[in-house]
């Protein structure tokens, strides 16, 4: 059973974002439309943070449903659809202890659902499973609250008359969840964090090796974050990271993670990219890394992906396993206006012996960077080199 106190005697609201997605999965199943369902829950949560601090239920997962429920049958008699849902007025359950059964991960597939565009899945899924208020996610995404509360209302009434009783796509509900994690953080929410806690939940509701390689992956690079930023906020090369600052509890639950799923031999774009993650992760330097073998596994993931970006990342691989020259006839295989494809020319150049050009190229990459920081990063660079030809 759920505690809703914290260790201390204070109320620990982080228990209603555990409980939420299995409190709204259990609506569904016995079925209200999704977004009826969704307004409900909110509705209980908000009871929840009044009444618990003083009452604390038995039994937080029943008192929920209940509630719930409850708020569900109350908007459905005011409606015009009160017709078609008698049937669910009168079947009412009694209250009592939840069920055993977790309908999270039946929520993770409706929330990744095909007809759902990439953005308003990453949404509803922060929303439903995550817990997150509307407000939250759209400082997150930088977009106005009405504008994230429309994106969540139409993703909603998308998924309104899907029933939860048929097999859904895992490779979707990853692929929503690896968006999540590349949005990195913005302002009070952090999405890598935010990331890796929906996957832990995911982890923990199905078995897969590529859930757990989704989950190393994600470990293995937030382990590196600390070092990645100096303090004036500008970006610092993996090359130049204080090794010492990447945390190392998280890289060895990452490679225990990957070492599990790489056991079953199904092996996934998601267990192929923590490996390489796992060799960085490992490697006392940049210099040390075992780049001959991080090129053999960007080999595996070209044959699962057939990614462009996969090629360009192998690319850099390459020239840093066999030389800049190997990494640059690699390179000549990557399309042209590839974001980052300049950016890595300029580094080959560089050492492969041609500074002049490879400051041009590095302003030219400086021009095409998508946030302030990597833009920052390839303008020292530029500069660097041409104060150096002085």
């Amino acid at each position: 059973m759920t505690p809703v106190v914290d260790p201390h005697g204070s109320f620990d609201p982080a228990v209603l974002r555990r409980l939420t997605p299995s409190v709204l999965g259990i609506l569904v199943r016995r079925g209200a439309d999704f977004a009826a369902a969704e307004d409900a829950v909110q509705d209980a949560l908000v009871e929840a943070v009044r009444a618990w601090p003083e009452d604390p239920p038995r039994d937080p997962k029943a008192w929920l449903v209940t509630v719930a429920w409850r708020r569900f049958l109350d908007a459905t008699r005011s409606e015009v659809a009160r017709r078609r849902r008698e049937d669910l007025v009168e079947a009412e359950p009694d209250p009592g202890r939840a069920a055993a059964t977790d309908d999270t991960l039946q929520l993770y597939f409706l929330c990744a659902h095909p007809s759902l565009s990439t953005s308003s899945a990453i949404a509803l899924t922060l929303r439903a499973v995550g817990g997150l208020t509307t407000r939250q996610i759209a400082e997150a995404y930088l977009v106005p609250e009405a504008t994230m509360a429309q994106r969540i209302s139409r993703a909603k009434k998308t998924v309104a008359d899907v029933r939860l009783d048929r097999a859904g796509d895992v490779g979707t509900v990853l692929r929503v969840l690896y968006l999540v994690f590349n949005e990195g953080y913005s302002g009070d929410l952090d999405l890598a964090a935010e990331a890796i806690s929906l996957t832990r939940q995911l982890a923990s509701t199905i078995d897969h090796p590529e859930v757990d390689g989704l989950l190393a992956l994600m470990l293995l690079h937030h382990a590196r974050r600390p070092a990645r930023t100096a303090p004036d906020g500008s970006l610092v090369p993996l090359a130049e990271q204080d090794r010492s600052r990447w945390d190392t509890r998280a890289i060895t639950e990452g490679v225990d993670l990957l070492q599990g799923a790489l056991s079953r031999d199904r092996l996934g774009e998601y267990q192929a990219q923590a490996a390489i993650a796992a060799l960085h992760a490992d490697a006392p330097s940049t210099t040390e890394t075992d780049w001959v073998q991080v090129v053999e596994w960007y080999d595996e993931l070209l044959r699962l992906t057939d990614s462009p970006v996969v090629r360009l990342n192998r690319a850099v691989a390459v020239g840093e396993a066999d030389g800049a020259r190997a990494g640059l006839a690699a390179l000549a295989e990557v399309e042209e206006g590839l974001p980052r494809r300049v950016a890595v020319e300029a580094h080959l150049r560089e050492r492969d012996g041609d500074p002049g050009r490879a400051a041009v190229l590095y302003a030219a990459a400086a021009e095409q960077a998508t946030s302030s920081a990597e833009r920052d990063h390839l303008v020292r660079q530029a500069a660097r080199l041409n104060a150096r030809d002085r």
